[in-house]
């Protein structure tokens, strides 16, 4: 038997939980990450959006608040996708297989973010009065108004666009779990 097949037959009980631990730091790191940028890109639309009127460094405030967000959706995300590691492999995948596949959920998140960000920045050029009267604060100055955009939307693309890769990275975990026993039965 080779160690690869060996290896699926056993049990994996430390994948369950170094896979709940990589997904809660994932997600502070994606937090953390994709708030530095939009902070950078526009810190108006966190002083207003989020009320920080007061707040001296908008930056820090806004990374800290990404690390915070980030932990949350981490945990969710941690819980759904270690019972879907757990119940479809009845605890026989390796963290490495789990693994490749939140590497790929995470590169589909921060792809969602940035297409979030492209997508209201289309919004707000094609109807720039439409765009400042349905969101809070938008300046009525085009490039800050295209800046603010971005972190709106790729902030909504992040949050939206992580829900369904967590689902799709979900159901392809198990297409992928199943094929590659089917493999090793042959």
């Amino acid at each position: 038997m080779d160690s690869a097949k060996t290896q699926t037959q056993q049990t994996q009980p430390l994948a369950l939980l170094l896979i709940p631990a990589t997904a809660i730091v994932g997600g502070a790191v994606i937090g953390a990450s994709t708030n530095a940028i939009n902070a950078a890109v526009s810190p108006l639309y966190f002083r207003n959006v989020m009320h920080w009127d007061d707040v001296e460094n908008i930056w820090r405030a806004a990374i800290a608040q990404g690390i915070f967000e980030g932990l949350i959706y981490g945990i969710m995300f941690s819980v759904v996708f270690t019972l879907v590691v757990g119940l479809v492999s009845r605890v026989r995948c390796s963290f490495t297989f789990a693994f490749r596949h939140m590497l790929a959920i995470v590169l589909a998140i921060y792809c969602c973010w940035a297409a979030g960000g492209l997508i209201a920045m289309g919004l707000a050029t094609l109807s720039s009065e439409f765009y400042r009267n349905t969101f809070i604060g938008v300046p009525e100055s085009f490039g800050p108004m295209l800046r603010y955009a971005w972190v709106g939307g790729s902030i909504w693309g992040a949050i939206f666009g992580g829900l369904l890769a967590a689902v799709i990275g979900s159901v392809l975990f198990a297409i992928r779990w199943h094929r590659s026993q089917n493999k090793e039965s042959e």
